[in-house]
């Protein structure tokens, strides 16, 4: 380790000595600016290489993109379902993906790095561009985007000025308005206030207790500033504050394809983040320092047996601090470009998880089991309600030193990169039970008789920790044509192992059983920790432009991936509460991706987006079954994305300019299980959008899901039984926005 510390900081250093270096020798001409880096990192050419899908703000404004997860399917093989809470926000990429702890994808907005995919669910009002890559990006993003990064800006208050207000209403009473005003202080200071808030009555009913169950309020409030005050320096901070609250997780029997639980479903987050991108730009160097602070305060409530009996619940309450700094520096001299810094973040999270039996619960998953395995002695618990307590205290730190460097030989490109990534994780445990349970002996005439009173009082205390290091490389080799940019790259991606926290009352269920005669099914030390996921990441394709005057946009991407200790979500076998994290072996993904847009004429465009992606597993025995071969489940094999929009000339004395725009986002199949035995046929949701465009406002008409299409997002299995959430009806929308400067 003293080794690997001292080549750190020897690469830092030298970083750090390349950031200073003079430059009074170098001509004007080739000078950096700041605003180029407070913009999202990128390569040292500043462009993409690979697979990339850019959504601008009046496309996201068209398509109705208001979070994350409105990007999925617009991207090739990028899926992220919509089911459960804001809470759950699993990604999909190319075969990658897992439902809990842990995503393949960054997520960045404006700057600030979201390392907790449970807060990757939220609204932002006036985007001014989404970028999203696709492949492996573990050089310059670090830990957990292996399969991927989201990059969103928001509009700055140095390129926009005035008020700018949005008002939605569509079906089931789902209310959206935001409203922001942009203005400048100085030439050189600008600062924005942004609000927002939407409101949904929900569309899934509970038929047990006869109200909709997936009703949400939210809103939030945001302050940027922007400021420039020489031409080398530039600074932007944003301040975000948000709050969530709502019902949720409509997950249907699929017995008997209803909704009915009795206990209570919610999610409440409130949510604090704060980013400061500080530029100093030489004549070709440029250093950049971004540094975030994060809180995250939420709670979730589950009906975790999702039956209209008493078994058990759950309720996960949680604060969470995130501290990251990123600090680098990217130059260029001639024809050799380079980025290169250190990123550092801790993130420390307290977390109380007690998971509460109930009558049916002790009833049916202990009394039943115990009295099968001893019928002349049968037990009784002394209450019909114990719980089973679990607090966590969890600390990671994580610590990187990376660089890329980029050469230009004629119309040939070589790109190497290297990062080191060294992550420590600790988890401090307490689990306690405090009840007790009653052994009587069974007469010959059948009557019972005390025979023993056992009381149960369990507390267990440890600590366990981790410590992951991992070297990444990555290799680019492109070519400039003149309408065409063909490109090789090998990288490796990364994902930093973790703990089962979900699992912990399992453990102390089992060990209620082993104090009852039962053998106990789990040991903490096999379940309580899974290990990092690898994957060796080819990919070949191009881009292409063709006709300038009608530009036509064609991208091809061919990728193949060797995953090692894939991350699964599972879970366990038999009548348990949890959800466990384990490494499925070895696992590989082929595909390929191709993006069309064409502007056929003024008035008329075109985009076709569509992804294939066959993800398998080449090594996976669960102990009970080898699914050798078997598709990796959640993760779609194909995703298309279409759109045509026409624009009318404008009408004549009112300036107004009527537009249509239809599209069709398709997923499938997606296969539920490991054991592929069941699944989400491909279906279509085509939707259509009406506008009329002034100069300062827009109207839209747009309907979504037209067909009314029945589908499922989400399926699993719980003691037994099979739950799946349906996917939202046909819906439709009015949404109206003024611009007045």
């Amino acid at each position: 380790m003293k080794r690997i510390v001292s080549a750190v900081c020897s690469v830092a250093c030298a970083l750090c000595a390349a950031a200073v270096q003079p430059y009074d020798t170098v001509a004007p001409a080739h000078r950096l600016k700041p605003l180029e880096v407070l913009g999202v990192k990128q390569n040292p050419a500043g462009m993409a290489v690979e697979a990339v899908t850019k959504i601008s703000g009046a496309e996201s404004r068209l398509l109705g993109i208001e979070a994350a997860k409105g990007v999925s399917l617009v991207a090739p093989n990028f899926y992220m379902p919509d089911y459960g809470s804001r809470m759950t926000s699993s990604i999909y990429v190319r075969g990658l993906g897992t439902r809990i702890d842990q995503p393949v994808v960054g997520l960045s907005v404006d700057n600030i790095p979201y390392l907790n995919k449970d807060n990757y669910d939220f609204d932002l009002a006036d985007i001014e561009s989404i970028e999203i890559l696709r492949g492996a990006q573990s050089i310059l993003n670090g830990r957990n985007t292996m399969g991927g990064q989201i990059n969103i800006r928001t509009l700055s208050p140095l390129n926009a000025r005035g008020l700018r207000v949005m008002a939605q209403y569509g079906s089931r009473n789902t209310t959206t308005a935001s409203a922001g005003y942009y203005g400048r202080i100085t030439e050189k200071l600008g600062m924005a206030l942004t609000g927002q808030f939407r409101h949904t009555d929900g569309f899934f009913r509970n038929a047990y207790t006869g109200k909709k169950l997936d009703h949400e309020n939210s809103g939030s409030v945001r302050w940027k500033t922007a400021w420039q005050p020489s031409a080398w320096l530039s600074l932007s901070n944003v301040a975000v504050v948000s709050a969530n609250k709502q019902g949720g997780y409509p997950y249907a029997s699929l017995s008997t394809g209803e909704i009915s639980y009795n206990d209570t479903c919610a999610y409440r987050r409130t949510a604090f983040a704060d980013g400061l991108t500080v530029a100093w730009a030489g004549k070709r160097v440029v250093v950049t320092s971004v540094t975030s602070l994060q809180y995250l305060d939420d709670c979730m409530n589950l009906d975790q047996d999702f039956l209209p009996d008493d078994y058990f619940t759950l309720t996960q309450a949680r604060k969470e601090w995130t501290l990251t700094e990123d600090l680098f520096t990217r130059g260029v001299r001639g024809a050799y470009a380079w980025l290169g810094g250190v990123f550092a973040f801790y993130k420390s999270t307290d977390m109380d998880a007690p998971v509460t039996f109930k009558d049916t619960g002790i009833r049916e998953l202990i009394e039943k089991h115990r009295n099968q395995v001893n019928p002349d002695y049968p037990i009784e618990w002394d209450t019909r309600r114990f719980t089973l307590g679990s607090n966590f205290g969890m600390k990671t730190e994580g610590f990187a030193v990376y660089h890329e460097s980029t050469y230009k030989y004629g119309q040939w490109n070589f790109e190497a990169g290297l990062r080191l990534d060294i992550e420590h994780s600790t988890l401090n445990y307490r689990s306690d039970a405090t009840t007790g349970y009653t052994t009587y002996h069974v007469l010959p005439d059948g009557e019972r008789e005390v025979y023993s009173r056992m009381p149960l009082d369990i507390h267990d205390t440890g600590a366990l920790s981790k410590t992951f290091v991992r070297l990444l490389p990555k290799v680019t080799v492109s070519y400039d044509f003149a309408n065409v940019s063909p490109y090789f790259t090998f990288s490796e991606g990364y994902k930093a192992g973790g703990f089962n926290t979900q699992m912990f009352s399992d453990v102390l269920q089992q060990r209620l059983m082993a104090s009852m005669g039962m053998s106990a099914l789990y040991k903490l030390e096999d379940i309580v920790s899974y290990n990092p996921e690898y994957s060796l990441n080819y990919e070949a394709g191009f881009h292409a432009r063709f006709m300038p005057q009608r530009p036509l946009d064609l991208d091809l991407a061919l990728f193949y991936i060797d995953c090692r200790d894939q991350q699964m979500t599972v879970f366990p076998e038999g009548t348990t509460t949890g959800r466990l994290m384990t490494n499925a072996g070895r696992t590989r993904s082929v595909g390929g991706e191709v993006s069309l847009k064409w502007s056929i004429s003024d008035d008329l465009l075109v985009r076709a987006d569509y992804g294939y992606t066959n993800a398998s597993f080449r090594r996976y025995n669960d102990g009970r079954t080898d699914y050798k071969g078997k598709r990796v489940p959640y993760a779609p094999s194909n995703t298309l994305f279409g759109q045509l929009t026409y624009r009318a000339v404008p009408l004549q004395f009112s300036g107004i300019t009527p537009s249509i725009t239809a599209t069709a986002r398709c997923v499938g199949s997606i296969y539920w299980n490991e054991a592929n035995t069941a699944r989400q046929p491909f279906y279509c949701l085509p939707g259509l959008e009406i506008g009329f465009d002034a100069e300062n406002w827009s109207l839209r008409l747009s309907g979504s899901n037209l067909t009314g299409t029945r589908y499922d997002t989400f399926y699993f299995v719980s003691i037994g039984n099979a739950f799946v959430q349906r996917g939202l009806p046909r819906r439709f929308d009015v949404t109206f926005r003024v611009a007045l400067r």
